[in-house]
């Protein structure tokens, strides 16, 4: 195995990349007069103005260029405050212009105009500004984990539209930025132009469709002459009100609560390069609710995260894997002992669901050199349970100590695209509840253009205090060579975690304990032909064992294709064999092992030109198991309904029937390990709903239920050889009727740059299993029909900039 990946990588890095046209260049040129920013282009300035033109498209078809008809025009201009842009883009009918009105950040269906400036011009990081034909706004920051659409900034802009022709003019203020200080600095630069109804992106800047990457195929914006960053200080306090009712009819428990809260976030620049971020007393009650599932896994379940705070600007954070965000303000670490003091007559009083956040700050930035540094700091309070003695004593319960947590990353950027970062986490806690620590290194390394490339990572755990007599250390690593460029791409992955790697206090890992050899090919035709656009084809090899005994663990290959037709619908495909395994962590027990089954599955999609008014896609597929005779299926459709510009609504809907399959319920009195062969069927609906009054207002709805239901047929004991032997005795109630349901309501205005008000109504039902019914309509008219909770919430944020408050004043 040495010998081989040795070899790959030798051979791998031997081949020279294929030359590349050269990437174009724009004069940047200064103004003295600054543009008034309205959508019209008729000052005077814009005449003589540098003109970025000449669009060519990457999407659908590659390479066609823009004509007469239907081109762009892009002006560029800078002063010491600001980058000015004036972009025209023509169309042949009027009705080719799309203009849905959506909330800000996202673009619904509607043209755009998206500048790109990168502006160390290091190939990797850039932050892009784009606002629709309707004249709404989206900007995002690029690095090597993507894009990161959650990062905000303030800026203006403004649209018009004259028939056939759109104007967007954008002023981008350089406390948006960060650049070097350097007397004359060259920014990478790329523009990209969304024409909705033909699907079509068009770019200033040439993108090769087989070289891997996008920013580093910008083009550049050059002679950008003194310009310094300005003092960046800026404050955006907020104050919310909460109203709650929950129908306990408790007697001295009251439905409705009340809460005034108020609080502040704070941003403020350090130097041009570096940003220092923090809330204080942060309020997340409006987020969107999470989409809770009926757990039958031994892994924990991965929620999205939706607090702004934690997914803007954390591209530096997410480096390394070992920042799950969610960790912070999560669930009390030792929830566990309120039920283990819990008396058979006591009563909860009190018992938070999650930690509260005192404070959080985020500094990040990078150097002139290329090294990036991101500095994430979080205090959580000691959180605390009541409970309620037969005789009236009530007993406090400490569910979390008083905890810090801590994310250090250095990220250095290298030729070529390449980048080599060090990352490290630490959570520490008050009182006997153990520590964590846990460190990597991690590389990206890429020959010229992109051809060729080499990754890897290496970490290290350690847990310690606590319980723990001594700590507990443990690691991971894992190395990819590979070619990412051209029609024929490849990759080799070699991975080991091994039985003390745990980074799950800031982080998070399903499972540790394995070593995995996989090898992934991919072949992608560029070239459209009469009857489709692009077409793509996978195969992917992976072969699994234990770390520790080294115990085969299972087998399988995957094959796929997509394929997008000329009519812009898409179709894709894959097929999933799996061999017979031993899957050691259903058993939930140290030791143990269940012989997994060989499975086959096949699946695939169909999705429809979006751009419609009207549109939709659907999905099929089909799981056998060779255990019990399995058999599984999952089936829905989504579809999205455009009534008019402001106004759109979409369902979506799957249902997911087993049959036979076998997993783990329980452990019976004497400790023998229970699974049973059971039947489950997931029923999963949701409705969205949006209307957007204009650019700055909008309100949007969303409703989802979900409903899993768990019958089991028949119990087997779990064998030591990870067989199952039948079990009548067993006869414990296991069987599940899982619903969740939620309304999400939203309305917000933003009535002022950075500010905003919204108001949310929140609407669920707690989480508790209901008469077992067959019938999907009688257990949706249970679920909705059992007591309610409804919270009603306005917040009102206001963001303040130093220097134009300095300038009222």
């Amino acid at each position: 195995m040495r010998i081989f990946l040795l070899s790959f990588i030798l051979v791998s890095f031997t081949f020279i990349a294929t030359a590349q046209a050269p990437n174009k260049t724009l004069a940047a040129k200064r103004t003295t007069t600054a543009p008034k920013i309205d959508g019209i282009i008729n000052e005077d300035i814009w005449k003589n103005a540098p003109l970025a033109t000449n669009f060519i498209a990457f999407q659908p078809v590659p390479d066609v260029k823009e004509d007469e008809n239907h081109k762009t025009e892009v002006y560029i201009l800078y002063d010491d405050q600001a980058v000015y842009i004036a972009a025209r883009m023509y169309e042949l009918d009027a009705k080719d212009i799309a203009k849905e009105l959506t909330n800000r950040d996202q673009i619904g269906n509607a043209d755009f105009i998206d500048v790109i400036l990168d502006t160390y011009n290091d190939k990797i990081n850039a932050q892009e500004f784009a606002v629709t034909a309707a004249g709404v706004q989206f900007d995002a920051k690029f690095s090597a984990q993507g894009e990161d659409d959650a990062w905000n900034a303030v800026w203006e802009s403004a649209v018009k539209i004259n028939g056939n022709v759109w104007v967007a003019e954008m002023k981008i203020p350089y406390s948006a930025l960060r650049f070097a200080s350097k007397d004359v600095q060259n920014w990478g630069l790329n523009i990209v132009r969304s024409r909705q109804k033909f699907q079509q992106k068009l770019t200033w800047n040439r993108l090769d469709p087989v070289r891997s990457g996008f920013i580093n195929q910008e083009g550049e914006l050059v002679g950008i002459e003194k310009v310094k960053s300005p003092l960046r200080l800026s404050f955006s306090p907020y104050i919310s009100s909460y109203v709650n009712n929950y129908p306990l009819n408790q007697t001295g428990i009251n439905n409705t609560t009340q809460s005034l809260n108020g609080g502040m976030d704070i941003k403020y620049g350090i130097n041009q390069s570096f940003t220092l971020d923090m809330t204080l007393i942060p309020d997340f009650g409006q987020v969107q609710s999470d989409n809770q599932v009926l757990n039958l896994t031994p892994f924990e379940v991965r929620f999205n995260e939706n607090r702004q705070f934690f997914t803007e600007g954390t591209e530096l954070f997410n480096k390394g894997d070992l920042f799950y965000s969610r960790r912070v303000g999560a669930s009390p670490i030792n929830a566990y002992k309120l039920y283990d003091a819990l008396g058979t007559n006591d009563k909860i009083i009190e018992n938070p669901a999650q930690t509260k956040l005192i404070n959080a700050t985020k500094i990040s930035g990078r150097t002139a050199k290329g090294l990036g540094i991101g500095f994430f700091n979080a205090v959580s309070k000691k959180t605390v349970a009541i409970i309620e003695h037969p005789n009236g004593s009530r007993e406090t319960i400490e569910t979390a100590p008083l905890s810090n947590y801590n994310i250090l990353v250095l990220d250095q950027n290298l030729k070529n695209n390449s980048s080599v970062s060090f990352i490290n986490s630490n959570v520490l806690r008050e009182g006997n509840t153990y520590d964590a620590n846990v460190s990597a290194l991690v590389f990206d390394l890429n020959t010229k253009e992109n051809k060729y490339n080499l990754n890897g990572e290496a970490k290290m755990s350690r847990l310690f205090g606590g319980n723990f007599a001594k700590p507990s250390v443990g690691y991971s690593y894992q190395i990819n060579p590979g070619k990412r460029s051209g029609n024929f791409n490849y990759n080799y992955r070699f991975s080991v975690v091994d039985d003390q790697y745990n980074p799950n206090d800031l982080g998070i890992l399903f499972n540790n304990n394995y070593i995995t050899n996989s090898v992934s090919l991919a072949y992608n035709w560029y070239k459209a032909t009469k009857w489709y656009n692009k077409l793509e084809a996978w195969f992917e090899g992976e072969y699994m064992r234990r770390f520790k005994p080294g115990t085969y663990q299972s087998k399988g290959i995957y094959v796929g294709g997509w394929v997008q037709f000329k009519n812009l619908w898409s179709f894709n495909t894959n097929i999933n064999i799996a061999a017979e395994g031993n899957d050691f962590y259903e058993p939930r027990t140290n030791g143990r092992f269940f012989k997994s089954t060989a499975t086959e599955s096949y699946s695939f999609n169909i999705n429809s030109n979006r751009s419609k008014k009207i549109s939709g896609g659907a999905f099929f597929s089909t799981r056998n198991n060779q255990l019990f005779n399995g058999r599984a299926f999952a089936y829905g459709s989504y579809q999205n309904f455009r009534v008019n510009n402001k106004f759109s609504f979409g369902t979506e809907f799957s249902i997911n029937p087993r049959h036979n399959f076998a997993g783990y319920i329980a452990k019976d009195e004497q400790q023998n390990i229970i699974f049973s062969r059971r039947d489950q069927r997931t029923v999963e609906n949701s409705l969205t709903v949006k209307y957007t009054f204009n650019n700055k207002m909008g309100l949007n709805l969303t409703a989802r239920h979900y409903w899993s239901k768990l019958i089991n047929k028949e119990f087997y004991t779990l064998n030591a050889d990870g067989t199952l032997a039948s079990n009548a005795s067993f006869n414990k109630p296991s069987d599940r009727n899982f619903n969740a349901f939620n309304v999400d309501m939203v309305y917000i205005w933003r009535f002022a740059p950075g500010s905003e008000l919204s108001a949310v109504w929140k609407d669920s039902t707690p989480i508790v299993p209901h008469v077992n019914s067959v019938n999907y309509f009688k257990n949706f008219n249970q679920t909705i029909n059992s007591p309610q909770n409804n919270n009603f919430s306005i917040k009102i944020l206001y963001y303040l900039d130093y220097l134009q408050l300095r300038k009222k004043v």
